[in-house]
């Protein structure tokens, strides 16, 4: 009997003590965030203010400092109520299921508590009434929507369907939105701050710039209606990027204190440009023609970076040496100018993985405790925002970052925050665009537009590279906006006499009304083989490329006969790449059979080279490997069309052959890289194609049939009968809608010898999860990873040939079952000489 009264005593008095420290626990100041490893919280008033304070510096790039500290400050303020904090104590264990009445389901409650909707509430309330004329509505509703949006992605302010989104939002019922809660719970430095900030000199500085935007003229151009609506759109767009990134900076450097000493290194550009002089000295001791042709385009450059900021072509024939010599251009204009960060956009990550380490032999010196240069070119990165992908998310925050065209029209158009949080480190750089000519045509004005924006707006210098230049300059639809381009912006004033110059190769039309079949493309490749030593075939199709290597390698030896495709990784490209130029450096043969990845910027230099029928740059741009170095006279680029291709769905392609047909029977004597010839190609493929420049849209996509320049501009097409809207975007409509590329790709890590290990060390960290290992990891596997299109994707689903590393993370591996020495990735087993043609 005692035992049992002594046995209840301790009982009562053990409950006593835990109730105790539960209630102490309660009293506790409102939480952001909880640290897992140890124990640690982040007070929400702390990240308020430490969020407030880093988008105030990044919001003073578009020159309202005061803007960003706002919705920094605000951005979290639904976390005070008492919904949000027992969902986040009851998640991390400060809230006991078994004593606790506060305790909730927190997996019933994932992502259905609402913290966003309150600070815009609160901005909108304090904003929205001031003024005569709707000022303070303007400017409440873009910093209302930065705030509701910062998770979601920027959200509709007109829906599909005609309903003013925004005002939906706005009028969120109390009990949902917890604002009265929210006030009555905040501590008093947070409201008194805001009460400061949300003053008339706040709307005055955005009214200033709303001004700017709104202007009738820029550079002498008339702005329409239409664009001044994208303009402000844009630059709503460019202050929530400055709210997401400092979110997210904030919130990881809590997670992993030690990432802040990574963070914002300055660096000196003179140490760049010394290194990069000295390696160009010694380049120098190689005097050839074509080297003193490629010294005086760098000289060019250099001299002309002391120029004001623009937007700039740089047109150079292949093998002009545009990499060196852009780089040592952006070098000097950023040190003349201030400038932050240089940034390449490149088409392919071929090039990408090919520059990077060009600019990294000149500018990186072992022993530094920074990079100067960053690729950032995987499709890894889960859309979904988990802790994972917060931490490994690249915010593109380096000196020289080299990236794709597909992550920087995402930066600049897609949904989400993923994209988003990256556009405000646009600003105050140089933006190299390699091979501009690979522009996706429905992206024309909406690329335009953005990049007159970046370039008047937010002191950003562009500079479009090509040896085919497309003419961005003459486009007909004045509603849409235009690329201005001014006489004196070209680079290189002279370009007909470059080109003259630079002329290594002819081009030999062989097409044929019935056109070539297998057997006379083979015959042909194996005779220009034998006859030149090394012969290079481009293909336009995968199932191309992998029929005349199988049908070859019955006559020609193993070692030096090659397959590229984008169905092999990166890794296994690039030892492709570096057997080949070994073997072309000692005089050895080689015979490839590619698709078009290899003609776009690689550097390699072959004897002869054969062309499938295509557009008249791509034809330009396949030249580029053929006679690079000029150790020939002259060479030829042979141009066949197979009597047999499925392009259907290759649109470009199949236009592009359209409008080079046309250009071989019109021109008379000239050459075929003329640069007139050039233009006048450009000319019919981008005029025939005028209705496709601002993105179409249907009505799945939309609602009804649009354009995505349409939706993030004045939206005239949705109709909307309640009172006047003062923003009318529907943002995420437009970014749900919008695809960099036709046909989004699912990435897949392939076993691919490093391959195998890191799929098993990704699979590792993934149960037990260690941040910088898994980002290295991530990183790593960028150069074993294949991109595959919807279709081959539901083969290989359907095959079960992939595998997802961790469910719910969107990363998957392949089954080593599934990818050959030869081809790559196949959607069927393999062996070591099979061919699947996908």
């Amino acid at each position: 009997m005692i035992y049992r009264v002594l046995q209840l005593y301790w009982f009562l008095t053990f409950r006593m003590i835990l109730r105790v420290i539960q209630l102490k626990q309660k009293n506790k100041p409102y939480i952001a965030h909880f640290r897992v490893a140890d124990k640690k919280e982040q007070t929400l008033d702390n990240h308020l203010r430490e969020v407030a304070a880093i988008a105030k510096k990044l919001a003073t790039k578009i020159n309202v400092p005061e803007a960003g500290e706002l919705i920094g400050l605000l951005h979290d303020f639904g976390k005070y109520s008492s919904q949000f904090q027992n969902y986040i104590k009851s998640a991390t264990g400060l809230l006991n299921p078994d004593i606790d009445d506060d305790y909730v389901n927190t997996k019933a409650l994932k992502g259905k508590i609402d913290h966003s909707t309150a600070g815009a509430q609160w901005v909108w309330e304090a904003l929205g009434k001031v003024g005569k004329n709707g000022e303070g509505k303007l400017c409440g509703q873009i910093l209302a929507l930065c705030i509701a949006s910062h998770h979601s992605g920027l959200i509709d302010c007109l829906k599909p369907e005609g309903v003013n989104g925004f005002k939906v939002r706005m009028d969120k019922e109390d009990e949902k939105s917890n604002l009265s809660e929210c006030k009555h719970n905040a501590d008093a430095i947070i409201l008194e701050q805001a009460g400061q900030l949300a003053d008339k000199p706040l709307m005055s500085a955005i009214l200033k710039q709303i001004k700017l935007l709104t202007q009738q003229e820029q550079h002498g151009q008339l702005i329409s209606e239409t664009i001044k609506h994208f303009y402000i759109g844009f630059w709503t767009r460019f202050l929530f990027s400055c709210l997401i990134d400092a979110d997210r900076i904030n919130s990881a450097d809590f997670e992993i204190p030690k990432n802040a000493s990574y963070r914002n290194k300055a660096v000196s550009w003179i140490i760049a440009i010394n290194r990069l002089e000295l390696f160009l000295t010694e380049q120098q001791a190689n005097d050839t023609p074509i080297n003193a042709i490629r010294n005086t385009i760098s000289d060019t450059c250099k001299n002309r970076a002391q120029d004001a900021q623009g937007i700039y072509t740089l047109t150079v024939p292949t093998g002009g040496g545009k990499t060196y010599a852009s780089l040592r251009y952006a070098l000097y204009h950023a040190k003349k100018h201030g400038l932050e960060r240089i940034i390449y956009i490149i088409p392919y990550t071929s090039i990408i993985e090919q520059n990077a380490q060009a600019i990294r032999k000149v500018i990186e010196q072992v022993g530094e405790d920074y990079s100067w240069v960053l690729e950032h070119h995987s499709n890894l990165e889960p859309e979904t925002q988990t802790w994972h992908s917060k931490l490994a998310a690249e915010n593109w925050d380096a000196p020289i970052v080299l990236t794709t065209m597909v992550q920087f029209l995402e930066t600049l158009f897609s949904g989400g925050t993923r994209g988003a949080r990256r556009l405000h480190q646009l600003s105050n750089s140089v933006i190299i665009f390699d091979e501009i000519q690979t522009l996706p045509i429905n992206c024309t004005h909406l690329f335009c537009n953005a990049l007159n924006f970046l370039s008047t707006y937010t002191k950003t210098t562009a500079v479009l590279c090509t040896a085919t230049q497309p003419l961005l300059d003459q486009l007909r639809s004045s509603e849409k906006g235009q690329l201005l381009i001014l006489d004196e912006n070209h680079l290189i004033p002279d370009v007909r006499q470059l080109f003259d110059q630079l002329k290594r190769v002819e081009i030999s039309n062989k097409t044929k009304p019935e056109g070539w079949s297998e057997e006379e493309i083979a015959e042909l490749a194996l005779s220009e083989f034998k006859v030149k030593g090394n012969c290079l075939v481009i293909v336009n199709t995968k199932a191309w490329a992998q029929a005349l290597y199988v049908k070859c390698s019955k006559t020609v030896d193993a070692d030096s006969l090659f397959h590229l495709s984008t169905n092999q990784c990166s890794a296994h490209r690039s030892e492709l790449f570096r057997r080949m130029r070994a073997r072309l450096a000692d005089g050895l043969p080689v015979l490839c059979f590619s698709t078009q990845l290899i003609e776009a910027g690689v550097d390699i230099d072959f004897a002869s080279v054969i062309r499938f029928l295509a557009g008249l740059d791509s034809i330009a741009q396949a030249a580029g490997r053929c006679n690079r170095n000029g150790r020939l006279d002259t060479a030829t680029v042979h141009v066949v069309n197979p009597s047999k291709e499925t392009i259907d769905q290759l649109i470009d392609i199949k236009v592009g052959q359209e409008k080079t047909r046309r250009v071989f029977s019109e021109i008379d004597g000239k050459a075929l890289l003329d640069p007139e010839v050039i233009a006048l190609y450009f000319r019919y493929y981008f005029y025939d194609r005028a209705d496709e420049m601002a993105y179409s849209l249907n009505e799945k996509q939309a609602g009804r049939i649009d354009t995505l320049l349409s939706l993030l501009s004045n939206n005239k097409s949705n109709i909307h009968r309640e009172e006047p809207l003062q923003l009318r975007q529907s943002f995420m409509t437009a970014g749900n809608a919008f695809k960099a590329i036709d046909a989004p790709t699912q990435s897949v890590i392939v076993p691919y010898e490093q391959g195998e290990q890191l799929i098993a060390e990704l699979c590792g960290l993934s149960t037990a999860f260690n941040a910088p290992g898994y980002y290295a990891c991530l990183k790593q596997a960028q150069k074993f990873s294949v991109n595959v299109f919807p279709n081959v994707w539901k083969k290989l689903l359907e095959q079960k040939a992939v595998h997802e590393i961790h469910p719910g993370e969107g990363m998957y591996c392949l089954d080593e079952r599934y990818y050959s020495p030869e081809f790559g990735l196949s959607t069927e087993p393999v062996g070591k000489t099979e061919a699947i043609i996908l």
